[in-house]
């Protein structure tokens, strides 16, 4: 006969209801790191498409696309996996691997294009981004004002930017400079989601508007009001 003390059966019963009710682990909001990286590293590289400092300066940007932009932004998308954000998961993700690969082309591979077309791989690059910044402005229209503002403008700068690339001459120019003026209201607006974002949250009150937008789903309904600060 077994010398063992074994839990009577109510009692067991009762841990494990305790376990399976536990409350779930909440974390921070990660859209306004995600934002904040996203926008840093635009404007900067903005500065320079625009020309209000010498091209051959753009160099600078790349520690922030690395990190900041890059490293920083990717781990903001992978939280917003944890929080299950499809939505942000994806921009953050996505947008973070647009910096690393910028950083990855501009320091490795520029120099390894060659001929009278190279300058158009690096327009269907930038093509390709408008594209998925395209759709995502689509996806954008069931979150906020704020973030749609974001992408929308985000769209325009690619475009720009994109036929930039493909032009030739004093035009090529023209459009990069035009791009890089988007760019620098496309991080102005960034700028501002992220400074609400963190304000509400830290506040605990709507300080500063971000107009979420009617028409929602559910899922995104609940989302959204996760991350609403609360008020005593």
């Amino acid at each position: 006969m077994s010398n063992q003390i074994r839990l009577p059966d109510t009692e067991a019963a009762a841990r494990t209801d305790v376990a399976l009710t536990a409350p779930p682990v909440s974390i921070a909001d990660p859209a306004p790191l995600g934002l904040a990286a996203f926008a840093m590293t635009t404007f900067v590289l903005s500065v320079f498409n625009t020309n209000l400092l010498n091209s051959s300066l753009e160099p600078a940007v790349l520690p922030l696309a690395l990190f900041y932009g890059g490293l920083a932004q990717l781990l903001a998308g992978m939280w917003e996996f944890r929080k299950g954000n499809t939505f942000g998961a994806t921009a953050f993700v996505s947008f973070g691997a647009f910096w690393l690969s910028f950083y990855w082309l501009v320091t490795y591979d520029a120099a390894k294009l060659a001929g009278p077309d190279a300058h158009k791989a690096v327009g269907v690059f930038l093509l390709a981004w408008a594209i998925f910044t395209l759709y995502m402005t689509v996806a954008a229209m069931r979150t906020s004002g704020a973030v749609l503002a974001v992408f929308v403008a985000l769209t325009v700068a690619f475009v720009l930017l994109a036929i930039g690339k493909f032009a030739t001459g004093t035009a090529a120019k023209d459009w990069t400079h035009f791009g890089g003026w988007v760019g620098l209201l496309t991080a102005a607006l960034a700028w501002y989601a992220s400074f609400a974002g963190v304000t509400n949250g830290t506040w605990g009150r709507v300080v500063m508007p971000t107009w979420p937008l009617t028409g929602t789903t559910p899922l995104v309904r609940t989302q959204m009001a996760s991350r609403a600060p609360t008020t005593n």
